[in-house]
């Protein structure tokens, strides 16, 4: 179990023991005090791994392309998330909805593996190629404005000196 949670320990077992008992997440949570929606995660946990929802589970766990595929496809055919989950042995059933939600959005290409790091963008290249024409006229301006700069220079030093 993750230690952002806002449950203490105790709650946390105990809220996991009323589970057992056939208690629903927001009675255990009335019952012990405390917020529903922390009780609702542990309930949801509860429901896929059953007495080891207080386990701490690899977050670290990589999935392969067709693993993603087959699990959406079986979600989508009907099945429930959290008997996938479980019988997936995945951390969360919101993995699937995930998985789900990427492939209804993006295709099958979503749900490949992205490589790590950023993108490399490709260098940009002109368009076509510069004239002669254009590259002196360029270089025209700039010396304009290179003579027009320093014959301020001068006259501000000129001021400075009277």
């Amino acid at each position: 179990m993750q230690n952002s949670s806002s449950l203490s320990e105790e709650q946390r077992e105990a809220a996991v023991a009323l589970f057992e008992l056939g208690w629903g997440a927001k009675a255990a949570a009335t019952r012990l005090g405390v917020r529903s929606k922390a009780v609702i995660r542990i309930h949801g946990l509860w429901r896929v791994r059953g007495g080891t929802a207080l386990v701490t589970k690899s977050t670290h766990r990589k999935f392969t392309f067709e693993f993603k595929l087959a699990a959406v496809r079986r979600f989508q055919a009907g099945e429930s998330q959290v008997a996938l989950a479980k019988e997936l042995e995945l951390s969360s059933p919101d993995l699937i909805k995930k998985w789900a939600r990427i492939y209804r959005n993006e295709g099958e290409d979503g749900l490949r593996p992205k490589p790590p790091g950023r993108r490399i963008s490709p260098p940009k290249t002109p368009t076509q190629p510069e004239s002669e024409l254009q590259r002196l006229r360029r270089e025209n301006e700039r010396l304009r404005a290179e003579v027009a700069f320093l014959g301020k220079v001068n006259a501000l030093r000129d001021e400075e000196q009277r």
